[in-house]
Protein backbone atom coordinates (compact mmCIF):
# COMPACT_ATOMS: atom_id res chain seq x y z
CA UNK A 1 0.00 0.00 0.00
CA UNK A 2 1.49 3.61 -0.80
CA UNK A 3 3.14 5.20 2.33
CA UNK A 4 0.80 7.70 4.28
CA UNK A 5 1.77 10.67 4.27
CA UNK A 6 0.02 12.39 7.35
CA UNK A 7 -1.22 10.84 10.56
CA UNK A 8 -4.77 11.41 10.54
CA UNK A 9 -5.02 9.73 7.69
CA UNK A 10 -3.94 6.06 8.01
CA UNK A 11 -5.64 6.11 11.76
CA UNK A 12 -9.12 7.38 10.05
CA UNK A 13 -9.10 4.93 7.51
CA UNK A 14 -7.88 2.05 10.49
CA UNK A 15 -10.94 3.10 12.35
CA UNK A 16 -13.35 2.61 9.84
CA UNK A 17 -12.16 -1.03 9.14
CA UNK A 18 -12.72 -1.84 12.18
CA UNK A 19 -15.82 -0.20 12.56
CA UNK A 20 -17.17 -1.84 9.81
CA UNK A 21 -15.48 -5.28 10.89
CA UNK A 22 -17.27 -4.68 14.01
CA UNK A 23 -20.66 -4.26 12.72
CA UNK A 24 -20.29 -7.45 10.59
CA UNK A 25 -19.23 -9.71 13.57
CA UNK A 26 -22.71 -8.33 15.15
CA UNK A 27 -25.17 -8.36 12.33
CA UNK A 28 -23.73 -11.35 10.12
CA UNK A 29 -25.02 -14.69 11.42
CA UNK A 30 -22.34 -16.59 9.66
CA UNK A 31 -20.06 -17.07 6.58
CA UNK A 32 -20.97 -19.58 4.02
CA UNK A 33 -18.97 -22.36 4.14
CA UNK A 34 -16.51 -23.96 1.26
CA UNK A 35 -18.35 -26.67 -1.09
CA UNK A 36 -18.63 -29.89 -0.35
CA UNK A 37 -17.67 -33.11 -2.48
CA UNK A 38 -16.28 -31.47 -5.10
CA UNK A 39 -15.65 -32.85 -8.87
CA UNK A 40 -11.55 -32.44 -8.82
CA UNK A 41 -10.56 -34.48 -11.97
CA UNK A 42 -7.23 -35.39 -12.38
CA UNK A 43 -5.07 -33.91 -15.14
CA UNK A 44 -1.44 -34.03 -15.36
CA UNK A 45 1.56 -32.77 -17.54
CA UNK A 46 2.25 -33.24 -21.23
CA UNK A 47 4.31 -36.15 -21.56
CA UNK A 48 7.16 -33.80 -23.89
CA UNK A 49 8.96 -36.96 -24.77
CA UNK A 50 5.99 -39.01 -26.20
CA UNK A 51 4.21 -36.08 -27.78
CA UNK A 52 7.50 -33.32 -28.75
CA UNK A 53 5.97 -30.34 -29.90
CA UNK A 54 7.32 -27.24 -31.90
CA UNK A 55 8.94 -25.89 -28.27
CA UNK A 56 10.71 -29.47 -28.02
CA UNK A 57 12.44 -29.24 -31.23
CA UNK A 58 13.47 -25.44 -30.42
CA UNK A 59 14.86 -26.79 -27.36
CA UNK A 60 17.00 -29.65 -28.68
CA UNK A 61 18.42 -27.47 -31.74
CA UNK A 62 19.54 -24.74 -28.83
CA UNK A 63 21.17 -27.03 -27.07
CA UNK A 64 23.09 -28.59 -29.45
CA UNK A 65 24.09 -25.02 -31.31
CA UNK A 66 25.66 -24.63 -27.91
CA UNK A 67 27.45 -27.70 -27.48
CA UNK A 68 26.45 -27.99 -23.72
CA UNK A 69 26.34 -31.33 -21.88
CA UNK A 70 23.94 -29.44 -19.70
CA UNK A 71 20.22 -30.14 -20.88
CA UNK A 72 18.45 -27.16 -19.49
CA UNK A 73 19.05 -23.93 -20.26
CA UNK A 74 18.34 -20.47 -18.64
CA UNK A 75 17.49 -16.44 -19.27
CA UNK A 76 17.24 -14.47 -16.35
CA UNK A 77 14.55 -12.06 -17.39
CA UNK A 78 15.63 -9.06 -15.98
CA UNK A 79 13.09 -6.35 -16.95
CA UNK A 80 9.48 -5.45 -17.86
CA UNK A 81 9.92 -6.01 -21.54
CA UNK A 82 11.72 -9.08 -20.96
CA UNK A 83 9.25 -10.62 -18.43
CA UNK A 84 6.38 -9.49 -20.77
CA UNK A 85 7.44 -10.65 -23.70
CA UNK A 86 8.39 -14.09 -22.76
CA UNK A 87 4.78 -14.84 -21.21
CA UNK A 88 3.46 -13.44 -24.69
CA UNK A 89 6.07 -15.35 -26.31
CA UNK A 90 4.96 -18.99 -24.67
CA UNK A 91 1.00 -18.49 -25.11
CA UNK A 92 1.60 -17.97 -28.81
CA UNK A 93 4.02 -20.79 -28.93
CA UNK A 94 1.99 -23.70 -26.94
CA UNK A 95 0.40 -26.39 -29.44
CA UNK A 96 -0.35 -28.38 -26.55
CA UNK A 97 -0.79 -27.20 -23.16
CA UNK A 98 -0.46 -24.24 -20.85
CA UNK A 99 -0.12 -24.20 -17.46
CA UNK A 100 -0.42 -21.17 -15.10
CA UNK A 101 -0.25 -20.82 -11.38
CA UNK A 102 -0.65 -17.52 -9.55
CA UNK A 103 -0.68 -15.87 -6.28
CA UNK A 104 -2.75 -12.75 -7.76
CA UNK A 105 -3.87 -12.15 -11.70
CA UNK A 106 -4.92 -8.56 -11.53
CA UNK A 107 -7.71 -7.45 -14.15
CA UNK A 108 -5.86 -4.78 -15.83
CA UNK A 109 -4.91 -4.25 -19.15
CA UNK A 110 -1.22 -6.19 -19.15
CA UNK A 111 -2.85 -9.43 -17.57
CA UNK A 112 -5.94 -8.83 -20.17
CA UNK A 113 -3.49 -8.87 -23.26
CA UNK A 114 -1.77 -11.78 -21.73
CA UNK A 115 -5.33 -13.89 -21.11
CA UNK A 116 -6.53 -13.03 -24.09
CA UNK A 117 -3.42 -14.52 -25.94
CA UNK A 118 -4.23 -17.92 -23.45
CA UNK A 119 -7.96 -17.36 -24.58
CA UNK A 120 -6.90 -18.06 -28.03
CA UNK A 121 -5.11 -20.48 -27.47
CA UNK A 122 -7.52 -22.42 -25.96
CA UNK A 123 -9.75 -22.26 -29.20
CA UNK A 124 -7.13 -23.37 -30.91
CA UNK A 125 -6.79 -26.46 -29.18
CA UNK A 126 -4.16 -25.94 -25.81
CA UNK A 127 -5.52 -27.47 -23.50
CA UNK A 128 -5.29 -24.61 -20.71
CA UNK A 129 -5.07 -24.48 -17.26
CA UNK A 130 -5.02 -21.81 -14.89
CA UNK A 131 -4.43 -22.01 -10.78
CA UNK A 132 -4.85 -19.19 -8.61
CA UNK A 133 -4.54 -18.67 -4.95
CA UNK A 134 -7.88 -17.39 -3.81
CA UNK A 135 -6.96 -14.38 -1.58
CA UNK A 136 -7.47 -11.16 -3.98
CA UNK A 137 -9.84 -12.12 -5.89
CA UNK A 138 -11.94 -9.94 -4.82
CA UNK A 139 -13.63 -6.92 -6.47
CA UNK A 140 -12.79 -6.23 -10.10
CA UNK A 141 -10.13 -8.68 -9.79
CA UNK A 142 -12.44 -11.28 -9.34
CA UNK A 143 -13.73 -10.98 -12.96
CA UNK A 144 -10.28 -12.64 -13.96
CA UNK A 145 -12.12 -16.13 -12.83
CA UNK A 146 -14.28 -15.33 -15.84
CA UNK A 147 -11.49 -17.37 -17.52
CA UNK A 148 -13.11 -20.73 -16.63
CA UNK A 149 -15.68 -20.41 -18.36
CA UNK A 150 -13.64 -20.48 -22.02
CA UNK A 151 -13.89 -23.67 -23.60
CA UNK A 152 -10.77 -25.44 -23.42
CA UNK A 153 -9.81 -23.69 -19.82
CA UNK A 154 -10.30 -25.19 -16.72
CA UNK A 155 -9.41 -22.81 -13.42
CA UNK A 156 -9.32 -23.56 -10.40
CA UNK A 157 -8.71 -21.59 -6.94
CA UNK A 158 -6.20 -22.20 -4.27
CA UNK A 159 -7.18 -22.51 -0.43
CA UNK A 160 -10.60 -20.50 -1.24
CA UNK A 161 -11.63 -17.39 1.06
CA UNK A 162 -15.38 -17.53 2.35
CA UNK A 163 -17.55 -14.53 1.44
CA UNK A 164 -18.77 -12.07 -0.99
CA UNK A 165 -16.59 -11.23 -3.82
CA UNK A 166 -17.89 -7.84 -4.36
CA UNK A 167 -16.97 -6.72 -0.97
CA UNK A 168 -13.60 -6.09 0.75
CA UNK A 169 -15.30 -5.85 3.72
CA UNK A 170 -17.43 -9.22 3.34
CA UNK A 171 -14.16 -11.25 2.66
CA UNK A 172 -12.07 -9.52 5.21
CA UNK A 173 -14.66 -11.00 7.83
CA UNK A 174 -14.59 -14.20 6.01
CA UNK A 175 -10.81 -14.42 6.84
CA UNK A 176 -10.63 -12.97 10.02
CA UNK A 177 -13.09 -15.71 10.72
CA UNK A 178 -11.25 -18.50 9.08
CA UNK A 179 -7.91 -16.64 10.59
CA UNK A 180 -5.73 -19.69 10.90
CA UNK A 181 -6.50 -21.36 7.16
CA UNK A 182 -6.92 -18.03 5.16
CA UNK A 183 -3.88 -16.62 6.57
CA UNK A 184 -1.59 -19.63 4.61
CA UNK A 185 -1.47 -18.83 0.95
CA UNK A 186 0.02 -20.42 -2.33
CA UNK A 187 2.70 -17.67 -3.07
CA UNK A 188 4.06 -20.04 -6.17
CA UNK A 189 4.35 -18.28 -9.88
CA UNK A 190 4.78 -20.54 -12.74
CA UNK A 191 3.74 -20.18 -16.60
CA UNK A 192 4.59 -22.87 -18.76
CA UNK A 193 3.95 -23.91 -21.97
CA UNK A 194 3.71 -28.08 -23.46
CA UNK A 195 6.08 -28.94 -20.10
CA UNK A 196 9.08 -27.46 -22.12
CA UNK A 197 9.76 -23.97 -21.43
CA UNK A 198 8.55 -21.67 -18.23
CA UNK A 199 9.07 -18.85 -16.45
CA UNK A 200 8.88 -18.64 -12.78
CA UNK A 201 10.73 -15.93 -10.05
CA UNK A 202 9.05 -13.27 -8.35
CA UNK A 203 6.15 -11.63 -10.32
CA UNK A 204 2.76 -11.76 -10.20
CA UNK A 205 0.31 -11.10 -13.31
CA UNK A 206 -0.41 -6.93 -13.33
CA UNK A 207 0.27 -3.67 -14.99
CA UNK A 208 2.86 -2.64 -11.30
CA UNK A 209 4.33 -6.37 -12.02
CA UNK A 210 5.11 -4.82 -15.84
CA UNK A 211 6.12 -1.45 -15.56
CA UNK A 212 2.71 0.19 -16.73
CA UNK A 213 0.96 1.78 -13.50
CA UNK A 214 1.04 5.05 -12.98
CA UNK A 215 1.32 5.30 -9.69
CA UNK A 216 3.71 2.29 -8.54
CA UNK A 217 5.56 -0.36 -10.33
CA UNK A 218 7.45 -3.55 -8.60
CA UNK A 219 11.45 -3.91 -9.44
CA UNK A 220 11.41 -7.59 -9.99
CA UNK A 221 13.03 -10.84 -11.49
CA UNK A 222 12.14 -14.29 -13.25
CA UNK A 223 13.67 -16.55 -15.06
CA UNK A 224 12.95 -18.79 -18.03
CA UNK A 225 13.70 -21.81 -17.78
CA UNK A 226 14.04 -24.31 -21.05
CA UNK A 227 14.29 -28.35 -21.08
CA UNK A 228 14.08 -31.15 -18.50
CA UNK A 229 14.39 -28.86 -15.54
CA UNK A 230 10.35 -27.33 -16.88
CA UNK A 231 9.39 -30.82 -15.95
CA UNK A 232 9.96 -30.62 -12.43
CA UNK A 233 7.91 -27.29 -12.71
CA UNK A 234 4.98 -28.69 -14.10
CA UNK A 235 5.48 -32.11 -11.22
CA UNK A 236 4.95 -29.37 -9.00
CA UNK A 237 1.82 -27.71 -10.34
CA UNK A 238 0.71 -31.13 -10.56
CA UNK A 239 1.42 -31.31 -6.66
CA UNK A 240 -1.30 -28.15 -6.82
CA UNK A 241 -3.93 -28.51 -9.57
CA UNK A 242 -4.74 -32.20 -8.04
CA UNK A 243 -4.55 -31.09 -4.17
CA UNK A 244 -8.06 -31.19 -2.13
CA UNK A 245 -7.25 -27.60 -1.65
CA UNK A 246 -8.12 -26.33 -5.24
CA UNK A 247 -11.72 -25.47 -5.86
CA UNK A 248 -12.74 -25.38 -9.45
CA UNK A 249 -14.36 -21.73 -10.31
CA UNK A 250 -17.36 -23.21 -10.80
CA UNK A 251 -17.99 -25.04 -7.35
CA UNK A 252 -17.38 -21.10 -5.71
CA UNK A 253 -19.30 -18.69 -8.10
CA UNK A 254 -21.85 -19.24 -11.38
CA UNK A 255 -21.46 -17.11 -14.56
CA UNK A 256 -24.39 -15.60 -14.07
CA UNK A 257 -23.07 -14.16 -10.24
CA UNK A 258 -19.76 -13.51 -12.17
CA UNK A 259 -22.04 -11.02 -14.65
CA UNK A 260 -23.80 -9.12 -11.83
CA UNK A 261 -20.49 -8.72 -10.59
CA UNK A 262 -19.24 -7.39 -13.23
CA UNK A 263 -21.79 -4.61 -13.21
CA UNK A 264 -21.16 -3.60 -10.14
CA UNK A 265 -17.47 -3.10 -10.50
CA UNK A 266 -17.41 -2.12 -14.20
CA UNK A 267 -20.44 -0.42 -15.29
CA UNK A 268 -21.72 -0.89 -18.94
CA UNK A 269 -19.71 1.11 -21.07
CA UNK A 270 -16.51 1.41 -19.32
CA UNK A 271 -14.43 -1.42 -20.08
CA UNK A 272 -14.72 -4.94 -21.52
CA UNK A 273 -14.34 -8.18 -19.80
CA UNK A 274 -10.79 -9.21 -18.95
CA UNK A 275 -10.00 -11.47 -21.58
CA UNK A 276 -11.56 -9.47 -24.23
CA UNK A 277 -9.72 -6.51 -23.43
CA UNK A 278 -9.05 -4.22 -26.35
CA UNK A 279 -5.71 -4.87 -28.42
CA UNK A 280 -2.65 -2.85 -27.58
CA UNK A 281 -2.62 -0.53 -30.25
CA UNK A 282 -5.56 0.74 -28.93
CA UNK A 283 -4.07 1.63 -25.77
CA UNK A 284 -1.98 4.39 -24.21
CA UNK A 285 1.40 3.57 -25.56
CA UNK A 286 3.89 2.51 -22.14
CA UNK A 287 7.38 2.15 -21.79
CA UNK A 288 8.03 -0.89 -24.05
CA UNK A 289 6.31 -2.34 -27.12
CA UNK A 290 4.42 -5.21 -25.47
CA UNK A 291 5.54 -7.13 -28.10
CA UNK A 292 6.18 -11.23 -28.15
CA UNK A 293 10.17 -12.57 -26.95
CA UNK A 294 11.43 -14.17 -30.09
CA UNK A 295 12.41 -17.48 -28.49
CA UNK A 296 14.95 -18.34 -31.48
CA UNK A 297 17.21 -15.77 -30.53
CA UNK A 298 16.89 -16.05 -26.78
CA UNK A 299 20.24 -15.79 -24.88
CA UNK A 300 19.97 -18.99 -22.93
CA UNK A 301 23.07 -20.37 -20.57
CA UNK A 302 22.99 -24.09 -20.12
CA UNK A 303 23.67 -25.14 -16.55
CA UNK A 304 22.94 -28.09 -14.33
CA UNK A 305 19.95 -26.71 -11.64
CA UNK A 306 16.94 -27.92 -9.18
CA UNK A 307 13.95 -26.58 -8.61
CA UNK A 308 12.75 -26.43 -4.75
CA UNK A 309 9.20 -26.46 -3.81
CA UNK A 310 6.63 -26.64 -0.83
CA UNK A 311 4.59 -29.26 -0.45
CA UNK A 312 0.60 -28.17 -0.96
CA UNK A 313 0.07 -29.84 2.41
CA UNK A 314 2.47 -26.81 3.97
CA UNK A 315 -1.31 -25.43 4.09
CA UNK A 316 -3.66 -27.50 6.12
CA UNK A 317 -7.05 -28.47 4.54
CA UNK A 318 -10.41 -26.90 6.27
CA UNK A 319 -10.65 -28.25 9.45
CA UNK A 320 -7.63 -30.45 9.26
CA UNK A 321 -5.58 -29.71 13.01
CA UNK A 322 -2.35 -31.91 11.06
CA UNK A 323 0.25 -29.99 9.18
CA UNK A 324 3.17 -30.90 7.13
CA UNK A 325 6.35 -29.10 6.98
CA UNK A 326 9.04 -30.78 6.08
CA UNK A 327 11.75 -29.43 3.77
CA UNK A 328 10.22 -26.05 2.83
CA UNK A 329 11.98 -23.77 0.27
CA UNK A 330 13.11 -21.23 3.22
CA UNK A 331 14.88 -24.30 4.95
CA UNK A 332 16.68 -25.07 1.68
CA UNK A 333 17.67 -21.87 1.72
CA UNK A 334 19.19 -21.97 5.23
CA UNK A 335 21.23 -25.05 4.04
CA UNK A 336 23.17 -23.12 1.16
CA UNK A 337 23.62 -19.99 3.55
CA UNK A 338 25.58 -22.83 5.85
CA UNK A 339 27.52 -23.77 3.28
CA UNK A 340 28.17 -20.35 1.92
CA UNK A 341 32.32 -19.70 1.97
CA UNK A 342 33.22 -16.51 0.91
CA UNK A 343 30.14 -13.92 -0.12
CA UNK A 344 26.30 -14.15 -0.01
CA UNK A 345 24.07 -11.81 -1.66
CA UNK A 346 20.53 -11.33 -0.69
CA UNK A 347 17.39 -9.30 -2.25
CA UNK A 348 14.58 -9.99 0.24
CA UNK A 349 11.83 -7.26 -0.34
CA UNK A 350 10.53 -8.52 2.81
CA UNK A 351 12.62 -9.13 5.35
CA UNK A 352 11.58 -10.20 8.75
CA UNK A 353 14.07 -12.91 9.94
CA UNK A 354 13.29 -15.40 12.24
CA UNK A 355 15.45 -17.29 14.76
CA UNK A 356 16.97 -19.31 12.57
CA UNK A 357 17.82 -17.28 9.80
CA UNK A 358 19.67 -15.49 12.51
CA UNK A 359 21.46 -17.73 13.54
CA UNK A 360 22.53 -18.59 10.01
CA UNK A 361 23.49 -15.16 9.11
CA UNK A 362 25.30 -15.33 12.43
CA UNK A 363 27.39 -18.24 11.90
CA UNK A 364 27.84 -17.05 8.64
CA UNK A 365 29.59 -13.84 10.11
CA UNK A 366 31.62 -16.01 12.00
CA UNK A 367 33.32 -17.63 9.25
CA UNK A 368 34.08 -14.98 7.91
CA UNK A 369 31.45 -14.74 4.86
CA UNK A 370 30.31 -11.20 3.61
CA UNK A 371 27.36 -11.22 3.64
CA UNK A 372 24.91 -8.37 1.98
CA UNK A 373 21.14 -7.78 2.29
CA UNK A 374 18.77 -5.31 -0.27
CA UNK A 375 15.88 -4.93 1.19
CA UNK A 376 12.66 -2.71 0.58
CA UNK A 377 13.25 0.92 2.61
CA UNK A 378 9.95 2.05 4.35
CA UNK A 379 9.08 4.22 2.05
CA UNK A 380 9.71 1.52 -1.41
CA UNK A 381 7.58 -0.77 0.83
CA UNK A 382 3.81 -1.61 -0.28
CA UNK A 383 2.97 -3.23 2.96
CA UNK A 384 4.57 -0.98 5.82
CA UNK A 385 3.74 -2.64 8.42
CA UNK A 386 5.99 -5.67 7.40
CA UNK A 387 8.85 -3.14 7.70
CA UNK A 388 8.22 -3.10 11.72
CA UNK A 389 9.29 -6.63 11.69
CA UNK A 390 12.47 -6.18 9.65
CA UNK A 391 13.34 -2.75 11.76
CA UNK A 392 13.57 -4.76 15.20
CA UNK A 393 16.14 -6.76 14.12
CA UNK A 394 17.85 -4.08 11.79
CA UNK A 395 20.37 -3.16 14.65
CA UNK A 396 21.25 -6.62 15.65
CA UNK A 397 22.10 -7.48 11.99
CA UNK A 398 24.47 -4.89 11.69
CA UNK A 399 25.95 -5.66 15.37
CA UNK A 400 26.93 -8.73 14.05
CA UNK A 401 28.74 -7.81 10.82
CA UNK A 402 25.75 -8.10 8.08
CA UNK A 403 25.26 -5.14 5.69
CA UNK A 404 22.18 -3.38 4.85
CA UNK A 405 20.56 -1.42 2.24
CA UNK A 406 17.19 -0.17 1.46
CA UNK A 407 15.50 0.62 -1.59
CA UNK A 408 15.54 4.26 -2.46
CA UNK A 409 11.88 4.64 -3.99
CA UNK A 410 11.94 8.18 -5.37
CA UNK A 411 15.00 6.86 -8.02
CA UNK A 412 13.45 7.21 -11.56
CA UNK A 413 14.72 4.63 -13.74
CA UNK A 414 16.12 2.64 -11.56
CA UNK A 415 18.38 -0.32 -12.42
CA UNK A 416 19.25 -3.59 -10.46
CA UNK A 417 19.31 -6.76 -10.75
CA UNK A 418 15.98 -7.09 -12.11
CA UNK A 419 16.79 -3.97 -14.88
CA UNK A 420 14.42 -1.17 -15.07
CA UNK A 421 11.09 -0.33 -12.62
CA UNK A 422 9.66 0.15 -16.02
CA UNK A 423 7.52 3.60 -14.78
CA UNK A 424 7.74 6.66 -16.74
CA UNK A 425 10.59 9.26 -15.29
CA UNK A 426 9.13 10.74 -12.40
CA UNK A 427 5.39 8.70 -12.71
CA UNK A 428 5.90 6.19 -10.05
CA UNK A 429 7.04 4.68 -6.90
CA UNK A 430 9.56 2.14 -6.84
CA UNK A 431 9.29 -1.00 -5.10
CA UNK A 432 11.53 -3.90 -4.62
CA UNK A 433 9.66 -7.19 -5.34
CA UNK A 434 12.12 -10.00 -6.40
CA UNK A 435 13.60 -12.54 -4.18
CA UNK A 436 17.24 -13.49 -4.77
CA UNK A 437 20.00 -15.35 -3.50
CA UNK A 438 23.82 -15.82 -4.90
CA UNK A 439 25.87 -17.98 -3.33
CA UNK A 440 29.84 -17.63 -3.56
CA UNK A 441 29.59 -16.31 -7.02
CA UNK A 442 28.83 -19.61 -8.03
CA UNK A 443 25.09 -20.70 -7.42
CA UNK A 444 22.18 -18.38 -8.02
CA UNK A 445 18.94 -18.93 -6.70
CA UNK A 446 15.75 -17.22 -7.79
CA UNK A 447 12.24 -17.98 -6.56
CA UNK A 448 8.86 -16.68 -5.10
CA UNK A 449 10.60 -17.03 -1.73
CA UNK A 450 11.00 -13.85 0.97
CA UNK A 451 13.48 -14.57 3.79
CA UNK A 452 10.70 -14.13 6.07
CA UNK A 453 8.53 -16.08 8.62
CA UNK A 454 5.60 -16.04 6.52
CA UNK A 455 7.90 -17.67 3.84
CA UNK A 456 9.38 -20.21 6.18
CA UNK A 457 6.19 -21.59 7.83
CA UNK A 458 2.69 -19.92 6.35
CA UNK A 459 3.26 -19.38 2.82
CA UNK A 460 4.12 -22.31 0.24
CA UNK A 461 6.77 -21.07 -2.62
CA UNK A 462 8.69 -22.09 -5.62
CA UNK A 463 12.66 -21.24 -6.89
CA UNK A 464 15.22 -22.11 -9.12
CA UNK A 465 18.95 -22.91 -7.89
CA UNK A 466 21.29 -22.88 -10.63
CA UNK A 467 24.50 -23.70 -10.24
CA UNK A 468 26.35 -21.01 -12.90
CA UNK A 469 29.34 -18.93 -12.61
CA UNK A 470 28.16 -16.72 -15.77
CA UNK A 471 24.61 -16.28 -14.47
CA UNK A 472 25.55 -16.09 -10.83
CA UNK A 473 27.94 -12.94 -12.00
CA UNK A 474 25.64 -11.46 -14.26
CA UNK A 475 22.98 -11.18 -10.95
CA UNK A 476 25.49 -9.57 -8.51
CA UNK A 477 26.89 -7.47 -10.87
CA UNK A 478 23.60 -5.74 -11.62
CA UNK A 479 22.85 -6.23 -7.80
CA UNK A 480 26.46 -4.30 -6.71
CA UNK A 481 25.34 -1.83 -9.32
CA UNK A 482 21.86 -1.09 -7.51
CA UNK A 483 23.23 -1.30 -3.99
CA UNK A 484 25.57 1.48 -4.80
CA UNK A 485 23.63 3.91 -7.04
CA UNK A 486 19.79 3.08 -6.00
CA UNK A 487 19.81 2.08 -2.47
CA UNK A 488 20.06 3.40 1.57
CA UNK A 489 23.34 1.87 2.74
CA UNK A 490 22.87 1.38 6.85
CA UNK A 491 25.59 1.74 9.60
CA UNK A 492 25.45 1.87 13.40
CA UNK A 493 27.40 4.92 14.55
CA UNK A 494 29.04 4.33 17.85
CA UNK A 495 26.34 5.96 19.94
CA UNK A 496 23.82 3.09 18.65
CA UNK A 497 22.22 5.23 16.54
CA UNK A 498 21.11 4.37 12.61
CA UNK A 499 22.34 6.41 10.04
CA UNK A 500 21.19 5.92 6.21
CA UNK A 501 24.39 6.77 3.51
CA UNK A 502 22.71 7.78 0.85
CA UNK A 503 23.42 6.00 -3.53
CA UNK A 504 26.50 7.05 -4.90
CA UNK A 505 26.40 10.57 -6.72
CA UNK A 506 22.48 10.95 -6.09
CA UNK A 507 23.31 14.81 -3.81
CA UNK A 508 21.17 13.98 -1.07
CA UNK A 509 23.08 13.59 2.50
CA UNK A 510 22.81 11.15 5.72
CA UNK A 511 19.83 10.70 7.07
CA UNK A 512 18.87 9.31 10.67
CA UNK A 513 15.11 8.28 10.22
CA UNK A 514 13.79 6.16 7.85
CA UNK A 515 14.34 8.59 4.65
CA UNK A 516 11.81 9.71 2.54
CA UNK A 517 9.02 8.81 4.84
CA UNK A 518 6.64 10.59 6.32
CA UNK A 519 6.68 11.68 10.38
CA UNK A 520 2.82 10.39 10.80
CA UNK A 521 3.69 7.07 9.22
CA UNK A 522 6.49 6.32 11.19
CA UNK A 523 5.01 7.28 14.87
CA UNK A 524 1.64 5.38 13.52
CA UNK A 525 4.07 2.01 12.79
CA UNK A 526 5.71 2.76 15.97
CA UNK A 527 2.35 2.89 17.96
CA UNK A 528 1.56 -0.73 15.60
CA UNK A 529 4.61 -2.07 15.93
CA UNK A 530 4.18 -4.39 19.46
CA UNK A 531 0.93 -5.64 18.18
CA UNK A 532 2.69 -7.61 15.10
CA UNK A 533 4.56 -10.28 15.62
CA UNK A 534 7.25 -11.61 12.95
CA UNK A 535 5.04 -14.28 11.52
CA UNK A 536 2.16 -12.44 10.74
CA UNK A 537 4.01 -10.23 8.85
Amino acid sequence: MPAATTLPSPVARALRHWCAIAWLALFCAGCAGLPKDVDRPVSTALDAAAQPTALARLVQERRQAAGSRYASGFMLLSGPQEAYGSRLALVQAAQKTLDLQYYAIHADESSARLLRGVAAAARRGVRVRILLDDFHSTGRNALVMGMAFVPNVEMRMFNPVAGPRASALGRLWGSLSDFQRVQQRMHNKLFIADNMMGVTGGRNLGDAYFGRSQAENFVDLDVLAAGPIVADMSRSFDSYWNNPRAYPVQSLITREELERLRTQVQPEGNGTPVADAPPAHERPAHAWDSQPMDLRTAEFTWAPAVMLADKPAKIPLDGDETQEFGDTVVDGLLDLMAGTQRELLVISPYFVPGGDMLRAFAAARARGVRVRVLTNSLASNDAPIAHVGYARHREALLAMGVELYELRSEQAGLRSALGSSGGAAGASRAMLHSKVMVVDGRLLVVGSMNLDLRSQLQNTEIALLIRSRKLAAEAAGQIDAAMRQGAWRLERQEDGRLVWHPPEDSGLQDAHTDPDSSLGLRLLLKLLGPLAPDHLL
